[in-house]
């Protein structure tokens, strides 16, 4: 039996649910039902929530919310717990928390798993809690639990000027490694050169495998952390040091590539990679209670802080999402609600 929602709560919100896929057009608030939380659950009223590649891929059509999320937008949130479902602590009622969700972000309320959520940290606004989930708990998956980074690792990160990328630079800076990045302006090199990376190569004006060997004396990168894909693959295995690891999180230049498989066999390559959105909630619990140990005392201390690029109220998701798509943000885009 669930919790009965709270009498206060209003039978219905703004949401942007579009009907159907297309361009930034189809982001129009509409009126929906405000979601009862399940059992292990509770209801966010949400402040703010983050804007990411794959909303865009989903307005596009191509990227369906796994089975039983909602198909409002949205993947991150941050807010007040104002209910709880069965077997949720309602203690944490009231809480200020940021959450990662499989979807229903874009809303003035969601429901969320309670093992992903996560409190806001000190000092930080709610804007600046949204914009944590995805980006952290991506970066923190790929590049330290499957790449294994470790203090002193040289790391190469396509996009670095993205949500991820400066996610990136930033855990880069706490936990020791040296962290490469490309991006496709110098003007977005020096942003990413001030939030910290150690090198930033612009892509458009230089071949980055030469860069690569230049900058590491020939011996190369032991991570690359790549959302490219495609034909950027056999130019990442080349940079990369032997024993090296390649973790793909997206393919942006598609699916599809060809490598040698005798390079791999003689540098001893590893090639992994993962998506988030579809793991089971424990695997995600997992995943947050690491955070809150490993990364949650930085963010606490204020030694980092997620770069925001802009902000949108929440009617204004269109534009969010055409600001995605020109490639021309630096750091994290925030829906206020």
């Amino acid at each position: 039996m669930t919790t009965p929602p709270i009498p206060t709560l209003p039978a219905t919100m703004r949401a942007i649910d579009p009907a159907d896929s297309g361009g930034p057009e189809v982001l129009r608030p509409v009126d929906r039902p405000v979601p009862e939380p399940k059992a292990g659950e509770y209801l966010v009223r949400v402040a703010a929530a983050g804007v990411n590649r794959p909303d865009v891929m989903q307005r596009l059509g191509l990227y369906p919310p796994p089975p039983g999320a909602p198909a409002i937008l949205g993947l991150e949130i941050a807010g007040e717990i104002v209910a709880a479902g069965e077997g949720a602590d309602r203690s944490r009622i009231g809480e200020a928390i940021c959450a990662l969700v499989a979807g229903g972000g874009y809303a003035e309320y969601c429901a969320a798993p309670a093992g992903q959520c996560l409190p806001v940290p000190g000092r930080f606004s709610m804007v600046e809690a949204a914009a944590l989930p995805e980006t952290f708990f991506t970066v923190w998956t790929n590049l330290f639990q499957r790449g294994g980074a470790k203090a002193g690792d040289l790391v190469l990160v396509h996009g670095g000027t993205s949500g991820i990328g400066t996610t990136a630079i930033l855990l880069g800076k706490v936990f020791g490694l040296d962290v490469i990045v490309t991006a496709g302006s110098a003007e977005k090199c020096a942003r990413a050169l001030a939030i910290g990376a150690a090198h930033a190569i612009d892509y458009k004006a230089e071949d980055f495998e030469a860069r690569v060997k230049e900058i590491t004396a020939e011996r190369g990168v032991d991570i690359v952390l790549d959302m490219i894909g495609g034909d950027y693959l056999p130019r990442n295995l080349a940079c990369l040091a032997e024993e090296g690891r390649h973790v793909s999180i997206a393919t942006q230049r598609g699916p599809k590539a060809e490598v040698s498989l005798w390079d791999v066999m003689r540098r001893r390559l590893i090639l992994t990679g993962s998506t988030l959105r579809a793991r089971p909630a424990a695997f995600k619990a997992a995943l947050a209670a690491e955070l809150r140990r490993e990364v949650w005392p930085h963010l606490e201390a204020g030694e980092i802080r997620p770069v925001i690029c802009a902000t949108f109220p929440l009617a204004r998701a269109a534009e969010a999402h055409k600001l995605m798509e020109s490639g021309e943000h630096v750091g994290k885009i925030v829906l206020t609600i």
